[in-house]
């Protein structure tokens, strides 16, 4: 169990920087409200924490259901000309340009 929770971590703050801080946050004030009987502190920190993990939640329903596109394929050249050959491009040969 030692060896999970700072890999848990790291990767949560890999991913979600803010959210992860906001969390953070929250509940070191919800503890500090706790033990000190700051009531205020410790709503505000529960609240904090409450409100990052619900945005957090919230981003990741957006993301699994992403809107269906048409998806078009773009084409170079058109259908019928993929039967026929193309022509052998030949090099012109001209001088260089004097260098004056």
């Amino acid at each position: 169990m030692n060896a999970v929770l700072p890999y848990l971590l790291k990767s949560a703050y890999r991913r979600e920087p803010v959210v992860s801080f906001l969390v953070t946050i929250g509940v070191v004030d919800a503890l500090i409200g706790g033990f000190d009987d700051s009531w205020s502190l410790f709503w505000f920190g529960l609240g904090t924490a409450g409100i990052s993990l619900a945005v957090r939640w919230w981003r990741s329903q957006q993301q699994n259901h992403p809107i269906e596109e048409e998806v078009v394929v773009q084409r170079y050249l058109p259908p019928q000309s993929s039967n026929s050959s193309l022509p052998m491009l030949s090099m012109s040969k001209k001088k260089p340009p004097s260098r004056d």
